[in-house]
């Protein structure tokens, strides 16, 4: 991505153009990933990436067609899995929440756990805390939950959330994609 609005906006829509390109040469799965990131390439944030994509298939009449599967650094917290398959992730897969887990065990600060039961540990208390989140909003499938875009934008203006987040209700104003793009790229830097 390159400096600014003007970086972000270009690879989000390079982003959605592929994603169209790819559901129209029949692909039925697209994965939405970070992996690879350097101190050359700066990520699109996963919830940003997956509600980009999705309103762009919902206005091209292809949304149907395809499941999005996220496999990100970010997801980690409950809230987290709960807004990207509430913006529409079918799966997520948490690749660095994974891999800390076991960086964890390795160093010894988680003990008595093998790698694959404190993976499955994790796991469940995702499922559980969306679960819980789901039923605290009435909501009792997760069928019905995909894509139904429940929560409220808070600090976003209007023309990013029409744009990426399009139908999510927003009270209160904020930043746009300029104020992203420059918190993306100074999380980078602080990073490498």
């Amino acid at each position: 991505m390159d400096s600014g609005e003007a970086g972000l906006r270009a690879a989000l829509d390079t982003l959605c153009a592929a994603a169209a390109r790819a559901v129209a040469e029949g692909c039925t799965i697209l994965v939405l990933s970070d992996r690879g990131v350097d101190e050359d390439q700066v990520p699109i944030p996963s919830l940003l990436a997956t509600g980009a994509v999705h309103h762009h298939l919902i206005r091209e009449g292809t949304r149907m067609r395809v499941g999005i599967v996220v496999e990100s650094g970010e997801p980690r917290e409950v809230h987290h899995f709960c807004l990207l398959a509430a913006y529409g992730a079918a799966a997520v897969n948490p690749y660095l929440a994974y891999e800390t887990i076991l960086e964890l065990i390795a160093e010894g600060v988680l003990k008595n756990v093998t790698p694959a039961e404190a993976v499955k540990n994790y796991r469940k208390a995702v499922d559980k805390g969306v679960l819980k989140v789901m039923t605290k909003m009435g909501i009792s499938t997760i069928q019905s939950y995909h894509g139904a875009q429940v929560f409220e934008a808070i600090g976003l203006n209007q023309p990013f959330i029409d744009e990426y987040f399009t139908w999510t209700a927003s009270r209160v104003g904020g930043i746009g994609i300029d104020e992203i793009a420059r918190d993306i790229q100074e999380r980078q830097a602080r990073a490498f």
